[in-house]
């Protein structure tokens, strides 16, 4: 009796074990298979280099360490000072060309007065005759031709200075964009990141002080084994877990790279292809980058470009 009740255990316990293992290894299969998924995921965001366009020495900095910035706010100053007195110098050269500008109508003024004048005098000996000397007839005509000069040089004087108005006027535009430039501001809505900008500091046009992180790039990146490549698609439907953190995030996929690095073949002079003659057996399959884009994150979960994130593609899910 105790044998047969030890027998009936035993067999029970063999069969619990294989059904186990049988559902074990069909989930398995469902999770490994029927599904793609990789543990090769990553947090990915765009980073803006925040450099300036005028150079100077730094007189505030407005920022901490891993601030929130929305676009627009001012990161840091530069100088004001110098730049105030550019501004101000070059709208003082604005108001001397202008000035120009009004002497050389006052002297177009006075030589076409002059031509006038000296219009009459010549048609007045003219019409005289034999009355009026030669001479003096040519001596008015040789000043008509003078006050004809004089009015063109006058009005080549004043087309001299209303180009200096542009070239003041563009001046004055460009320190006083210059003076605005000197508060530098934040291009977009993000994060700073391993800041070490501090009064005191000299910066130079276009070398970047600042890395700000686009809080609107935030997405999710899987590498995805070529195998798997006929389960993917764009909007399928993605479920991501991020280490350390038990909330589950939900995205789509919005593209599938095009293109990945062949480090086997490189470039030569001859501009023909470089190929690796050697050639392992063991063939591994490449990585793809699949773009997630993260569906409505939980405001508590830290998206944190790098972390690492697993990421399962719902086979048969389109967003």
């Amino acid at each position: 009796m105790n044998a047969t009740i030890a027998t009936s255990l035993r067999y029970a316990l063999t069969g619990t074990m294989v059904v186990a293992a049988g559902w074990a290894s069909l989930a398995l299969w469902r999770h490994y298979d029927a599904d793609p998924w990789t543990r090769d995921g990553r947090v990915r965001a765009e980073v803006v280099q925040v450099a300036p366009d005028v150079a100077g020495l730094v007189t505030r900095v407005l920022v901490g360490h891993d601030q929130q910035v929305h676009r627009g706010d001012i990161l840091f100053e530069i100088d004001r000072p110098r730049y105030q007195l550019a501004l101000s110098e070059a709208e003082a050269s604005l108001v001397r060309a202008q000035a120009s500008v009004q002497r050389a109508a006052a002297a177009i003024t006075r030589a076409q007065a002059n031509l006038a004048q000296s219009r009459r005098e010549a048609s007045r000996d003219r019409g005289l005759g034999n009355l009026v000397a030669a001479e003096t007839t040519e001596q008015s005509e040789t000043k008509q031709a003078d006050a004809q000069a004089s009015l063109a040089e006058a009005r080549a004087a004043q087309a001299e200075a209303q180009a200096q108005v542009l070239l003041a006027r563009q001046a004055r535009d460009l320190a006083r964009l210059n003076l605005e430039r000197t508060s530098v501001r934040a291009p977009i809505d993000g994060q700073l990141s391993d800041m070490s900008l501090r009064p005191g500091n000299y910066v130079a046009p276009g070398k970047p002080v600042l890395a700000l992180v686009d809080s609107a790039s935030l997405r999710v990146e899987g590498y995805f084994e070529e195998t798997k490549l006929p389960q993917l698609h764009v909007g399928q439907q993605a479920t991501i877990r991020l280490m350390g953190e038990a909330q589950v995030l939900h995205g789509h996929v919005t593209s599938i790279a095009g293109a990945i690095e062949d480090h086997d073949r490189t470039g030569s002079p001859n501009l023909l292809p470089a190929i690796n003659p050697s050639f392992s057996w063991v063939r591994l399959a490449q990585r793809v980058p699949v773009r997630i884009a993260l569906d409505h994150p939980p405001a508590g979960v830290a998206l944190i470009a790098g972390r690492t994130a697993t990421v399962t593609l719902d086979k048969g899910g389109q967003k």
